[in-house]
């Protein structure tokens, strides 16, 4: 129950994102934000130590899996690069390498932070 909820609120919230950028000639500026801050939340939240320690269980996995789980994805990117592919080859390697490297750094960033927290706390 707590991750459908969960993944309402992050549905609902990369649906919003998706109205913020409106048209952008294309280029899936909201899949590639989602995705990017997903790359950060994720690894931030699952080694956060307050978020291990303090948080019910179903409580974390509403955030994780619902809330991150839905408001990221990996198929909209393949299609939008599919997409991209045929319209420009350049824009599609770009994305793909922003979406890779970017959020591989993000996911790091993410992680580093959570473990300061740990030794800090």
């Amino acid at each position: 129950m707590a991750v459908g909820i969960g993944g309402m609120l992050g549905a609902g919230g990369r649906y919003c994102i998706s109205l913020l950028y409106g048209d952008t000639n294309g280029y899936p500026f909201a899949t590639l934000t989602v995705n990017l801050i997903g790359c950060f939340l994720l690894p931030f939240l699952l080694n956060h130590p307050y978020a291990k320690q303090k948080l019910a269980p179903e409580l974390l996995a509403a955030l994780t899996v619902g809330v991150i789980g839905s408001f990221t994805t990996f198929s909209t990117l393949a299609l939008e690069t599919a997409r991209l592919w045929n319209e420009s080859v350049a824009m599609a390697i770009s994305y793909i390498l922003i979406s890779f490297f970017v959020g591989l750094a993000l996911c790091f960033l993410g992680y580093r932070i959570a473990a300061r927290k740990q030794v800090n706390a």
